[in-house]
């Protein structure tokens, strides 16, 4: 269980890295990224051919798996498709560097603020508590 969990470990740490440099690839990124798709997907088809699977029983099968799994809608179309289309926003391959890192600052504000309100909700129910007392 040890080497598995330190395998893990390893593979993560290596994702980490080489999404860090890909991201400023994005070309190559998707190159690299579709790739690695097309293989599973050719090792799934190998698959189904060795069980002798006709066309509409995968088919059928898949789109039970990924409906059944959630991940029908995320994986075909995906929830930040989804928003940014109704909300109008740019996809994330159109923005700018620079809108990333602004985006980015908002979002770590953000979480600024919402720590010291949670602070100013526990202080107060100090407050309520020492009260009834």
């Amino acid at each position: 269980m040890k080497l598995i969990k330190e395998i893990t470990k390893f593979f993560n740490h290596l994702g980490i890295k080489i999404r860090h440099q890909l991201s400023h690839w994005p070309v190559v990124y998707a190159l690299i990224g579709s790739i690695g798709v097309i293989l599973i997907w050719r090792g799934v088809w190998m698959i189904a051919d060795d069980f002798d699977m006709s066309g509409l029983f995968s088919m059928l099968l898949g789109v039970f798996i990924s409906i059944s799994t959630g991940l029908f809608v995320s994986f075909f179309v995906g929830d930040k498709i989804i928003i940014s289309g109704i909300k109008q926003e740019k996809r994330i391959d159109e923005k700018t560097e620079d809108e990333i890192k602004k985006e980015e600052i908002t979002l770590v504000e953000i979480k600024k603020d919402l720590k010291e309100i949670k602070e100013d909700i526990e202080d107060l129910e100090e407050v309520e508590e020492v009260e009834k007392n």
